[in-house]
C-alpha cells in the first residue's frame, strides 16, 4: 500500500516540477530553479521506492500519467490554457487507465506471497 502512496506523491511531485520549469526561466531564476530540482529530486526518489514492489510497467505509466493528467489539469484551471471538450473527454481516459492500472495491478511482493494477479 506505502508504494501506492509513494508513487501518488512521486506524480504530485512531477507536476510541480513541471511548472517549475516553465517558471525558472531556462534555469536562470534562482528560487524556481531551486524548487524545481528538489521536485526532480524527491519524485525520482519516491518513484524509486515504489518500484521497489510495483511492477516496474505499472509504475511508470502512473508516474508519468499523474504528471501528464495534472499539469494539463492545472493549466486549463490556473493558466488559462484552452479548456476543450475533446482535451477534457482525453484528460478523462488518461486517468481512467491510470485507475484501471492501480485496480488491477498487485505488488511483486503480494504476488510473492501467493496472491493472485
Amino acid at each position: 500500500m506505502m508504494s501506492w502512496v509513494y508513487l501518488i506523491i512521486a506524480g504530485i511531485c512531477e507536476i510541480a516540477w513541471a511548472f517549475g520549469l516553465k517558471y525558472s526561466d531556462g534555469f536562470t531564476n534562482t528560487v524556481p530553479t531551486i524548487l524545481t530540482l528538489l521536485g526532480i529530486i524527491i519524485s525520482f526518489y519516491l518513484f524509486s521506492k515504489s518500484i521497489k514492489v510495483l511492477p516496474i510497467g505499472t509504475a511508470y505509466a502512473v508516474f508519468t500519467g499523474i504528471g501528464a493528467a495534472g499539469t494539463v489539469i492545472i493549466g486549463m484551471v490556473f493558466l488559462n490554457e484552452t479548456a476543450s471538450l475533446m482535451k477534457i473527454i482525453l484528460v478523462i481516459t488518461l486517468l481512467s487507465g491510470i485507475l484501471g492500472l492501480k485496480l488491477t495491478t498487485k505488488s511483486d511482493l503480494q504476488e510473492d506471497k501467493g496472491g493472485v494477479s
